[in-house]
């Protein structure tokens, strides 16, 4: 009892005689072939002498040339020390650690094999009292038994992949965030976040300091502690057209103690599902003026140093400015070849794209997340989204477009996957880029190969089976897998 529980605890069977040793060399090979992708038996000079596969797809790769060969010389050159260590442990008659190797096939690409191997020792049979040496001459032979690590070779890159990605999002939010940070403290006009629920203060910049003393950093500060009664009416009044419909227009204001009038401009956002008030407060005098302060100066040499392409353009669409990521996706020398010129010359959907956007301007003020297509002087495409926002208010009326190359953005499946739209809306946005005929044609082809595909997997690639599941007469089957190049078509002797 204390071997068998030592033999249990070592991970082996403990009684093994019981029921493994009558198995002939049949049922032997059978149990042997089912317990990996790849079973080699290795003399004990190195050189398969058989071996057998669990999956038929390997057959593809040209695994049984290896046959008759050094195992060393079947793996890559890299991996020739650990086969070789491997077989000196099996001779040694200690138990070899497992160990990924690499075979390189006919077809150019490596096959990762992760290899356990395990002495074999023959018996010798008994005739009488003699021992029969015609019957086994007790060499020695090693089992190798190895695992296809392809598919975990191919999650690993996919998680790398996906690993590069998100550490380039997290470095370009960071980015973007100190400098808006930036930004939020150099301004010299006062700026004020508040809680839109409490009308507390979250934050305020240096300029709201020192406009409002040292009373704004009181915890029980409020807009109404340093306005006049009549200002902090017209304050409510805005923030609640604020909170209706979502957008409001500045008002006059004056501080309970002070003569000077300050515009106050109050925008609301959303954060950590909560609603907060932007307020912002700029003198009069200033906007009077029409000076831009030293925050504007630096927005705008954001917006014209920006990764993404912004555009303005009248209430008709004709451009009056853009910054350098535009000149580059439309691929002009200069802004003054863009000025003037209306933005639909070089939007994907020419006659649509930007009537869509300018109505949707008219009637929302703003719109998020456009997916269309930008069109280069030179003949390039790509495929871009655009948020824009209407600005109304001031001297000249504006649109203002932000277009985004979505082209280089990672996708989850791998590259050349196919997959079907997910919604109407994804096969809408079609219309105007490809013909009718065309979207309902790829699209009814894609769903017979994604049918077919699925019914060879159902099927373990077995056609006659596939036909049936599918309705289809064998040969209309075999005329489909030529069409669109599934497997190698059989028209005549396939039993499968």
């Amino acid at each position: 009892m204390a071997l068998g529980l030592q033999e249990r605890m070592e991970g082996r069977f403990s009684t093994p005689e019981l029921f493994l040793s009558d198995l002939d060399a049949d049922a032997a090979a059978t149990l042997i072939s089912a317990a990996a992708d790849v079973v080699l038996i290795v003399d004990n000079m190195g050189v398969i002498r058989d071996l057998a596969l669990g999956n038929d797809e390997l057959l593809t790769h040209g695994c049984h040339d290896w046959l008759g060969k050094s195992w060393a010389q079947t793996v890559a050159l890299e991996s020739q020390p650990k086969v070789e260590a491997m077989l000196r442990d099996a001779a040694a008659g200690g138990r070899a650690r497992e160990r990924q190797v690499n075979h390189p096939c006919a077809d150019g690409i490596n096959l990762p094999m992760s290899y356990s191997v395990v002495p074999v020792q023959r018996k010798r049979k008994s005739v009488g009292k003699k021992t029969d040496k015609s019957v086994g001459n007790g060499c020695t032979h090693t089992v190798a038994f190895g695992r296809d690590l392809r598919s975990q070779a191919a999650l690993q890159q996919r998680l790398v992949s996906a690993q590069l990605s998100m550490e380039r999002d997290y470095w370009r939010l960071r980015h973007v965030e100190t400098r808006y940070r930036l930004l939020f403290q150099i301004a010299s006009e006062a700026v004020l976040i508040l809680d839109a629920t409490t009308d507390k203060l979250e934050e305020a910049n240096p300029a709201a300091y020192k406009l409002f003393g040292e009373q704004v950093q009181r915890t029980n500060w409020t807009l109404a502690s340093s306005l006049s009664s009549a200002s902090m009416t017209a304050v409510r009044q805005q923030l609640d057209r604020l909170r209706a419909n979502g957008r409001s227009e500045p008002v006059v204001v004056r501080l309970a103690e002070g003569a000077e009038d300050f515009v106050l401009s109050a925008s609301l956002f959303r954060q950590e599902n909560a609603p907060h008030f932007l307020i912002r407060l700029t003198p009069a005098s200033q906007m009077a003026q029409g000076a831009l302060g030293h925050a504007q100066q630096m927005l705008l040499s954001v917006m014209e140093s920006a990764p993404d392409a912004f555009v303005v353009t009248d209430l008709d669409g004709l451009i009056l400015t853009v910054n350098r990521a535009f000149l580059e996706l439309a691929q002009l020398a200069s802004e003054e070849l863009a000025r003037g010129q209306s933005l639909e010359k070089w939007l994907g959907r020419a006659g649509v794209d930007l009537r869509v956007l300018i109505s949707n301007l008219r009637q929302h003020s703003s719109v998020r997340l456009f997916a269309t297509s930008m069109r280069g002087e030179y003949g390039s495409t790509t495929d871009v989204e655009i948020s824009a926002v209407a600005v109304t208010t001031g001297d000249q009326p504006c649109l203002g477009f932000t277009v985004r190359d979505v082209a280089r953005r990672l996708t989850s499946e791998p590259a050349g996957a196919k997959e079907l739209p997910r919604s109407a809306t994804q096969m809408t946005e079609l219309v105007g880029r490809v013909p009718l005929r065309d979207i309902v044609r790829e699209t009814t082809d894609l769903i017979e190969q994604l049918c077919i595909e699925a019914a060879l997997d159902l099927t373990g690639d077995n056609r006659a089976s596939a036909a049936e599941m599918l309705g289809l007469s064998r040969q209309s089957l075999y005329v489909k897998l030529r069409r669109f190049g599934i497997g190698d078509a059989i028209t005549e002797g396939d039993t499968r």
